[in-house]
């Protein structure tokens, strides 16, 4: 049970991806803010960190393959990123923004908050757009051609934005720029409670939202406590051979 108490949150969903949606429940980051131990972010979060530590240990083991995503090779994972995380951004960002205007129009003169949601979804729509495409088409080639470089035992790649960490801190601010834009709408959507003369468009919307916060938390976990710590370990172990 120390040893749970001193774990970080990050490394706990990264053992197990299901431990997610306790933290997800009592409202504790796990993505951009996952690298604290647990029991400071019960104290941050005023979590009694008993009851939080019982559902952690009923939570059991992960045992699919596929759940295990510490245990991929980086290409693999950056592929799944793209194929599932960044696929299903696409897909839904159109279907949000029809939502969002379509409720706002109907409804904002009794529900001011959706003008403010609905500024909040376009600029999440815009920040993720630019975002992926500068992961699909600058930092995950480069990581692709690490790991190659690593199975050839070759010489690493020498990109011309210096070393992985300088992009790789540019995501992570990214990621946290879109992580508060999804939280101010949290709070704005009273945690994406529908009112009770909400239309089924208007719940639709809600439930849609709080599906694409969450799609979003698992995506930021990958990429912040998998993908970039391993990417900048392997990069150092390449360079540190060819020295």
């Amino acid at each position: 049970m120390n040893e749970l108490r001193s774990k970080t949150v990050a490394q706990l969903v990264t053992e197990n991806i299901d431990t997610a949606h306790v933290f997800k429940k009592h409202g504790i980051d796990f993505c951009c803010g996952g690298n604290i131990a647990v029991s400071e972010a019960c104290e941050n979060a005023n979590v009694d960190y008993s009851t939080l530590e019982k559902e952690l240990l009923n939570v059991n083991p992960t045992s699919s393959r596929a759940s295990n995503y510490n245990s991929w090779e980086l290409d693999f994972l950056t592929d799944h990123i793209i194929n599932v995380h960044h696929t299903y951004v696409e897909e839904n960002i159109p279907l949000l923004l029809q939502y969002s205007a379509k409720v706002t129009t109907v409804h904002a003169h009794h529900a001011p908050e959706l003008n403010k949601i609905h500024d909040l979804v376009t600029e999440v729509a815009g920040e993720l757009s630019g975002h992926m495409k500068k992961e699909e088409l600058i930092l995950f080639p480069f990581i692709k051609k690490l790991v190659q470089a690593n199975r050839e035992e070759a010489a690493p790649p020498k990109p011309h934005f210096g070393t992985a960490d300088n992009p790789i801190k540019m995501m992570e601010a990214e990621h946290e720029t879109a992580g508060e834009l999804l939280r101010k709408i949290s709070v704005l959507s009273n945690n994406y409670t529908p009112p009770e003369f909400a239309c089924n468009t208007y719940k639709a919307f809600f439930s849609k939202l709080e599906e694409f916060e969450q799609d979003l938390h698992q995506h930021v976990h990958l990429e912040n406590n998998i993908l970039f710590p391993k990417t900048l370990e392997l990069e150092k172990k390449l360079n540190e051979q060819t020295e």
